[in-house]
């Protein structure tokens, strides 16, 4: 009878730490919280392994929809005005920034930060994924002949500036991947939801 009440005991003490193992909010080995799911800074994410694919592509498609806001109005404005290369560029590398981390601080202020802090964590978050993003797209743009010469109502003008656009989501989502996987990038802003 010792036996069988020892065996139940030891049974539900092996499933209580296997629930252990599996929960989201139980306190590790160095006495950190873990949360399923978020990344903070100074952490690599769950079971610090790094971040997912999936993870860096939504982070990566959050900076570029910003980014190409702000990249076609600046060319489309520039070359509206028949401003020249460089001025057109400048304009539209000057508004990716802006539109890229209005989106960002938007989200966190949302959250309750105010604004010099939410600055602050939109900065962290995106200037290395903008600068990579607006470095690959205006690059491409330029190395395609015509490209920058095009005009707005040119099939060679959207498909320059689109096609920079996939390239750069291409090579940009490893460059968040790895910064998220150590508490840096967008792994800011998930410390605030």
């Amino acid at each position: 009878m010792g036996d069988s009440a020892h065996q139940h005991h030891s049974a539900a003490h092996q499933r209580h730490a296997r629930h252990d193992a599996g929960g989201a909010d139980h306190t590790g080995d160095a006495g950190h919280t873990r949360h399923a799911g978020h990344s903070h800074p100074g952490h690599a994410g769950p079971g610090r392994g790094g971040a997912s694919w999936g993870t860096a592509a939504q982070a990566t498609v959050h900076c570029l929809t910003g980014c190409a806001i702000g990249e076609i109005l600046g060319m489309a404005v520039g070359t509206a005005l028949l401003w020249g290369n460089v001025a057109t560029m400048a304009l539209a590398i000057a508004l990716a920034f802006v539109f890229g981390y209005s989106f960002t601080l938007f989200a966190v202020r949302r959250a309750g930060l105010d604004l010099k802090a939410a600055i602050k964590v939109a900065l962290a978050a995106d200037t290395v994924s903008i600068a990579v993003m607006e470095l690959v797209d205006n690059g491409i743009v330029l190395l395609v002949p015509g490209a920058m010469d095009a005009h707005l109502d040119e099939g060679l003008f959207w498909g320059a500036l689109l096609g920079g656009f996939v390239v750069a989501f291409l090579v940009t989502t490893p460059v968040n991947k790895w910064m998220i996987g150590r508490g840096k990038g967008h792994a800011v802003v998930h410390a605030h939801h």
